[in-house]
């Protein structure tokens, strides 16, 4: 298979996602919340910052008790963000601007206002009964189970009707599916089946680890129980029949040596995020000592040649750090979010990547070229691009989903809504929209915007990023992590100091004496010495990045 051809069978390894809440991003009828039509207005936006993937947060029914992702009807879409129409438009125009669409796909719980449960909570003996997890005995204290600690006692939750209990490892308004029941799992199919249809590209899939663990918990399947993994098989098997290309992205937040098993032998996930190495860049950041990083990234398992890691530096939710220990934990609360409103659940963080540096553009591009230069494909969140920060007195995770900053105007131009009318307020401090919006970064050649930018146009040509094998360079410095990416005779070195103070780099590299380490950030080139030898200069934070130019190779110009 030519390389061309590898390369665009799995588009998804070369990939830039972009993540986006709806209702946040921009509301294009003035009602104050964010709808489908408005990202369409923005597609052109999201094409020249050099998007190729975007994933859609739940647009689906839902009482909105957690944003959305307390869903209602698998099929619909909320009447507050538009139609089935503006969906497929949605997607018909990305695509004609060269991006897949993605979109969550929630089949770990449902809202307790689904026609399911509703069914379910009304008898023992309803057909629907067993589409959700119930046990007749008094639950154990699940207390230190609850993904929600603030919130929920545990994960079972009384229900007055029928006198039972119900499994429900988030809120209580959220009753976890039943997967092991062959019905459930037949609606999954379903779902996807419909979603994939209208166009769709694949799915980031929810909570999987919940998910599967939640399997055969009634017995209304022996074999169920016994292979839970076998579910993420069929279903990946189904996505393949239906859409070749078409994609899992797994949440999949487990140790190390678990990861592996959501991958299998290459017929589960696609892809997954990789929680660990995230975690161990803030506990490195916070050290000043690439240490912690570099183990992350040398102890990844081995994976299949059809899945691939995505890597990322904030999401929609906490900034986790729960794979921390308690010390660790600590050192990255003191550096990053020493107040106690900045933290959550006392396991993660509130925050947004600038605030948590103080500001420093030096750190916050630091961050953003280790997010595209680490081998995988990156994940962006919105307003990421642009150095957004976050509202602190918003309730948990919604910190971080505060409406999209356009503009210096009022509301930063997410909306024409009287301020009272909108779904969130913009962020309020320093961060808020007259100081910090893309319609001013975007003409701007040095703003935060331009950076992310180019180097999004570095990663997209050159593949190796996402596709290469992944070697760690070895070198005296405990502040600096410096690695090469190669394939298929394509290699780039990157060079990162995560301390404040200027470095010398000695390095040895994989390549033959009289190569040209070119220079993809900056103009500065180096010439390979005997034995792969090359030395660098980094400044306090610095970075750089370069092509391995072989001796006798076409230099393009």
């Amino acid at each position: 298979m030519s390389r061309i051809t590898e390369t665009s069978d799995q588009w998804w390894k070369t990939a830039v996602i972009y993540c986006l809440d709806i209702e946040t991003f921009f509301d294009s009828d003035g009602d104050g919340i964010g709808d489908v039509a408005g990202v369409n207005e923005r597609i052109d936006y999201l094409a020249r910052l050099g998007v190729t993937c975007l994933w859609l947060m739940p647009f689906y029914p839902t009482p909105n008790l957690d944003d959305g992702y307390d869903v209602t009807d698998f099929y619909g879409v909320d009447p507050r963000l538009g139609s089935h129409g503006d969906v497929v438009e949605l997607i018909r125009t990305a695509k004609d601007r060269g991006m897949r669409v993605i979109a969550d796909l929630l089949i770990n719980h449902t809202s307790d206002q689904h026609p399911w449960f509703k069914a379910s909570r009304r008898s023992k003996d309803n057909p629907f009964r067993d589409y959700y997890v119930w046990r007749a005995d008094t639950p154990p204290d699940t207390s230190d189970q609850t993904v929600f600690p603030d919130k929920e006692d545990g994960i079972w939750t009384f229900d007055e009707r029928t006198e039972e209990w119900y499994l429900h490892h988030f809120y209580s308004h959220q009753p976890d599916l039943n997967v092991a029941n062959p019905k459930v799992r037949d609606e999954i199919m379903k779902v996807i089946g419909f979603w994939l249809e209208l166009g769709l590209d694949g799915f980031r899939v929810d909570a999987v680890p919940f998910f599967l663990e939640d399997v055969g918990m009634t017995g209304a399947d022996a074999d169920a129980m016994a292979q839970p993994h076998d579910h993420l098989k069929n279903i990946r098997a189904f996505l393949s029949r239906r859409r070749g290309d078409a994609i899992m992205l797994g949440e999949v937040n487990v140790p190390r040596e678990e990861q592996v098993t959501y991958f299998g032998e290459g017929h589960q996930l696609h892809m997954m995020f990789d929680f660990v190495t995230m975690q161990q860049m803030y506990l490195s950041l916070a050290r000043r000592d690439a240490g912690p990083l570099a183990e992350a990234l040398r102890s990844r398992p081995e994976i299949p040649e059809d899945c691939q890691w995505a890597t990322f530096v904030r999401n929609h939710d906490e900034l986790t750090l729960d794979k921390l220990t308690e010390e660790e934990r600590q050192e990255v609360f003191a550096a990053f979010g020493p107040e106690e409103r900045m933290q959550l659940f006392g396991r993660g963080l509130k925050r947004r990547v600038p605030p948590m540096v103080d500001g420093d553009p030096r750190r916050v591009r630091l961050v953003y070229s280790l997010l595209f230069s680490l081998p995988g494909t990156p994940s962006l969140f919105y307003g990421e691009e642009i150095g957004m920060g976050e509202d602190l007195d918003a309730e948990g995770r919604m910190a971080v989903r505060t409406p999209m900053q356009w503009s210096p105007e009022r509301n930063g131009g997410f909306s024409t809504a009287r301020p009272s009318r909108l779904v969130a307020r913009p962020v309020p401090d320093g961060y808020g929209p007259q100081f910090v919006n893309a319609w001013e970064q975007m003409r701007d050649p040095d703003s935060l915007w331009s950076f992310i930018r180019h180097l999004i146009q570095i990663y997209r040509s050159h593949p190796e990023l996402g596709r290469g094998t992944f070697s760690l360079l070895d070198q005296p410095n405990p502040e600096v992590l410096a690695h090469q990416v190669t394939w298929e005779g394509r290699a780039v070195v990157a060079v990162h100091n995560l301390g404040g103070e200027a470095r010398t780099v000695p390095l040895t590299v994989d390549a033959p004496a009289g190569s040209v380490l070119e220079c993809l950030l900056g103009r500065e080139n180096v010439e390979v010495g005997d034995g792969g030898a090359v030395e660098l200069v980094l400044d306090g934070y610095g970075y750089r990045w370069f092509h391995v130019h072989h001796p006798g190779g076409l230099r393009l110009p």
